[in-house]
């Protein structure tokens, strides 16, 4: 049984920094990549930041340069750092595990970025 769990996030001022972590439990193969979305009230998801099996990294324009999508391939774990938030980042974050024959997505964490 694979689990996805999410921590990291939270409340945090306008210029500040948060790190998301997205931990996989269970056996999971054949990863053809990890990504981040996000859904903030009132919107569609939409795909943060994604890193493939091969290491290729891509951002959403509205993030770049300020968030980085790292991958722990030992501990299945992948991480987000985000940093200089802007209140318009103020979403319910979600990590996928994107594999062949299904996907994986975690619960959700909160991050809240007030001005």
């Amino acid at each position: 049984q694979v689990r996805l769990v999410e921590s990291g996030g939270g409340l945090v001022q306008a210029g500040g920094s948060l790190r998301l972590s997205c931990a996989a439990s269970g056996s999971i193969f054949a990863i053809n990549f990890v990504a981040w979305y996000r859904q903030a009230p009132g919107k569609q998801r939409e795909l943060v930041a994604i890193i493939t099996s091969g290491g290729n990294k891509n951002y959403a324009d509205s993030v770049k340069g300020r968030f980085t999508i790292s991958r722990d391939n030992a501990k299945n774990t992948v991480y987000l750092q985000m940093n200089n938030l802007k209140p318009e980042d103020t979403a319910v974050y979600y990590c996928k595990f994107d594999t062949v024959g299904r996907d994986y997505w975690g619960q959700g964490t909160q991050v809240t970025v007030s001005s």
